[in-house]
């Protein structure tokens, strides 16, 4: 793959600039980053405090493959994130399904992939990911306080974000180009041996329900299997709670 940078000051949001970028027919492995984003986003919508410091990219991906088989992309992101600050930093990073990236229990990274796409095509992927890298946690809202983290707070001194950059989009890249040669299969035992998911009890939330139980196992799509009390539910998407 080859990465070509498109950086700017100050964006409503990577994702939204990418998307855009995307379907003005942007080549895969266009990158959007920005120091800062006016109105960064998580999952539903939710605000992602993105200040100047943070790594706050956006990696535009056009594979070739089904829709429901891109689903573990979102997971894929997240481990060559942890992969990344483990290698780099030595720092030892956990995976909550579906999406982030903890350090200690608290969150240094968020994954937010998006996918335009027809019945059997994709169209585009968008794979955002924020890192709190150089922020200092006294600057966060008061609500974030206690579930964030940054590498500058875990490591007590400021990081190279070119250098993070850098090494993480290798880091994709590699995990990526066996993704698609292979499928997830082969990276799901990876992911697992990083997850603090996995053996715990959860809250899922879905769009129509909400489910509670030991979480299991991952599915060969990314999905969470969830034991309950009624037996095992395949949970393909939704917020999840550590209890």
């Amino acid at each position: 793959m080859q990465f070509r940078i498109e950086h700017f000051s100050e964006v409503d949001s990577t994702n939204d600039v990418a998307k855009r970028l995307a379907i003005e027919g942007a080549p895969e492995g266009t990158v959007v980053i920005s120091e800062i984003q006016k109105k960064g986003r998580g999952r539903k919508g939710r605000e992602w405090f993105s200040p100047k410091g943070g790594v706050w990219m956006s990696i535009i991906l056009r594979p070739k493959m089904s829709p429901s088989q891109a689903a573990p992309l979102t997971l894929i992101a997240g481990l060559a994130v942890a992969k990344t600050l483990s290698e780099l930093y030595n720092l030892k990073c956990k995976l909550k399904w579906p999406n982030d990236v903890l350090i200690n229990e608290k969150k240094v990274c968020g994954v937010l992939t998006e996918i335009s796409a027809g019945i059997d095509r994709i169209d585009y992927i968008v794979a955002g990911i924020g890192i709190n890298a150089n922020i200092d946690i006294d600057s966060f809202p008061g609500e974030f306080r206690g579930v964030a983290t940054t590498i500058k707070n875990e490591l007590n001194k400021e990081i190279l974000r070119d250098e993070l950059v850098e090494q993480l989009l290798e880091e994709f890249e590699k995990l990526y180009k066996i993704f698609q040669k292979q499928g997830f299969s082969k990276l799901k035992e990876e992911w697992k041996k990083s997850a603090s998911t996995i053996g715990r009890k959860v809250r899922i939330i879905t769009d129509r329900r909400t489910i509670e139980g030991i979480a299991r196992d991952l599915g060969e799509n990314g999905e969470l299997f969830v034991e309950t009390q009624e037996g095992i539910e395949k949970i393909i998407s939704g917020d999840c709670i550590h209890l």
